[in-house]
């Protein structure tokens, strides 16, 4: 028996074999980069972290006038930049005329939660 075709009827696989097209779903909307401009003019707190260090309370009430403190980073190892307390990127310390200034030389990649 010969089939039939039937006018406006849509085309279907025979059952147990597979289509050989599959409609995507539309891809969610994303935001354009030029966006990123409204945000151009909120302010961020920038950090730069040479070092840390514990202490107690006792080693503290007799710091002065020329102590010294040791921090935990050795001179010449990059220091870390915070943005609003985030670790964001690191860098190292130049002077920029009479003033420090910092160079950055890794951006860190933002971990996924």
């Amino acid at each position: 028996m010969a089939r039939q075709k039937v006018p406006g009827a849509k085309k279907t696989s025979p059952p147990g074999s597979t289509p050989k097209s599959v409609a995507k779903a539309p891809a969610p909307p994303r935001v354009a980069r030029d966006n990123i401009e409204l945000l151009g003019d909120v302010e961020l707190t920038l950090t730069a972290e040479l070092g840390r260090t514990r202490e107690t309370i006792g080693a503290v009430t007799e710091l002065g006038k020329q102590s010294l403190i040791e921090f935990d980073k050795s001179v010449g190892d990059p220091v870390d930049i915070l943005l609003n307390g985030t670790l964001f990127a690191r860098g190292e310390v130049v002077t920029v005329g009479e003033n420090f200034g910092l160079r950055v030389i890794e951006v860190v990649a933002r971990r996924e939660d």
